[in-house]
């Protein structure tokens, strides 16, 4: 017998329904992701650009005891909270190895070739144009994809495109990062500290014991992702790949039970039924079969699918827009274009992002599909991995931090920012013309 609720209660199921299935909808995540990057950019070149600076530079630290650490706003939103992003996008294409359009060999191995493609091509257009002592220096920085703007930009499009040109899109911006590191580590750094990879090592060993333990609660997991991501910031590599790294190792299926999670509940619901009727009031005997159902509705989704939609909101309406707030505001008033070296940084960046990131992308894949060693997903085509190649010319956060690391001088750093902004401007239109006018075909 059901029960009449309260006015005040219905309005209020109503509104939470609607607003659950509104921050469902990708492509609002996207609107609000290029709002907050717009954002930053009139921020940063306004009269209030002091503020904007000194904001992201305010330092932010924890200490225990003689322990202590330190940094700034901008390095806890970028190597911390963006980690959490990366767990999301390493769960997703977790998934898809396992029975999506990953799962066979040939597939997975198109991303990789792709990727290298995307990495070797914009180098060698920099190099082309860039043959100087100084400007050289920066031929990694058009090597680079920003997944989240990325993703951000082809979240615009809804659901009009194939899952598989989002989940191929991930792959190859997530092998993109990774040779972008190890870029980063071999040409742009001392190396790397070893003594990092030990800790992170241990950590992995501990997510491994546990879930052979048969812990499946997430939040058992934050200690040894803590551990993982503080080695792999000792390492000097980017800390955000520890969230990779525990997304490609969250579990497909629910832990191994006597009983499966659906008999479970059932008999939880049952044995709660009987004490009540037995008239128990005891708390503790009640709240064991309430224990239990709690248990089997959170085993009813495996842990890859039930972390992913409870990270979901928070990484599209909270992590993803701060982050585009951080990194977006590029100041453009210190670009100064009267030196030909200045001017080659910036073609070399802009051309080698906007043509070379997609010729690389589709000449690898080609050669790879001609060669019998990878294959297209399903669903996807020709045209739509030309979308994908457009949109990994989003350079920008990574590209940016290349730009720092390679260039001392001030006017060749503010050429190389200026070229990485125009090009990922133009690879987001591009992108979105592209994936507009591929949907209104797959329509008709």
């Amino acid at each position: 017998m059901t029960r009449p609720l309260p006015r005040a209660q219905k309005v209020t199921e109503r509104a939470l329904n609607a607003l659950e299935s509104f921050l469902h909808i990708e492509a609002v995540s996207g609107i609000v992701l290029l709002l907050a990057a717009a954002a930053a950019l009139v921020w940063a070149n306004s009269p209030f650009a002091e503020g904007y600076q000194h904001l992201w530079h305010t330092p932010l630290g924890v200490s225990f005891g003689d322990f202590q650490i330190s940094h700034s706003l901008h390095f806890w939103i970028n190597d911390a909270l963006m980690t959490v992003f990366f767990l999301v996008v390493g769960m997703e294409v977790r998934r898809e190895m396992h029975d999506g359009s990953l799962a066979s060999l040939k597939q997975a191995a198109l991303p990789v070739v792709a990727a290298l493609g995307g990495v070797i091509v914009p180098a060698l257009i920099y190099f082309a144009l860039n043959r100087g002592a100084p400007e050289r220096q920066g031929w990694a920085i058009p090597t680079a994809t920003d997944i989240a703007f990325a993703i951000g930009v082809l979240a615009l499009l809804g659901k009009s495109i194939p899952d598989s040109v989002r989940v191929f899109l991930l792959a190859l911006a997530v092998i993109d990062d990774i040779v972008a590191v190890l870029i980063i580590a071999v040409f742009y750094s001392g190396g790397l500290e070893y003594e990092g990879f030990l800790i992170a090592g241990v950590a992995v060993l501990m997510v491994l014991a546990m879930q052979r333990m048969g812990i499946g609660a997430a939040y058992a997991y934050l200690f040894p992702g803590a551990i993982l991501w503080f080695g792999l910031l000792k390492t000097g590599a980017h800390p955000t790949l520890a969230g990779v790294a525990l997304g490609l190792m969250t579990p497909v299926a629910s832990r191994p039970s006597r009983e499966g999670p659906v008999a479970v509940a059932v008999h939880a619901i049952q044995d709660f039924r009987e004490r009540r009727e037995q008239g128990a009031d005891d708390t503790y005997a009640l709240m064991q079969p309430v224990r239990r159902l709690g248990r089997a509705q959170r085993e009813l989704l495996p842990p890859v699918v039930r972390v992913q939609m409870a990270l979901h909101p928070w990484v599209a309406y909270a992590i993803m827009p701060l982050f585009a707030l951080a990194n977006a505001g590029v100041n453009l008033g210190g670009v100064d274009l009267s030196g030909e070296g200045a001017r080659s940084v910036v073609a070399g960046v802009a051309l080698a992002l906007v043509l070379g990131k997609p010729a690389g992308i589709m000449g690898a894949s080609w050669l790879a599909v001609r060669l019998g060693c990878g294959n297209l997903p399903a669903g996807m085509n020709w045209a739509w991995l030309a979308l994908v190649g457009g949109l990994a010319g989003i350079g920008f956060t990574m590209s940016l931090f290349i730009a720092m690391l390679a260039f001392g001088d001030e006017t060749l750093l503010a050429s190389a920012k200026l070229g990485v902004l125009i090009a990922s401007v133009c690879a987001g239109i591009i992108g979105l013309l592209l994936g507009v006018m591929l949907s209104r075909l797959q329509k008709r």
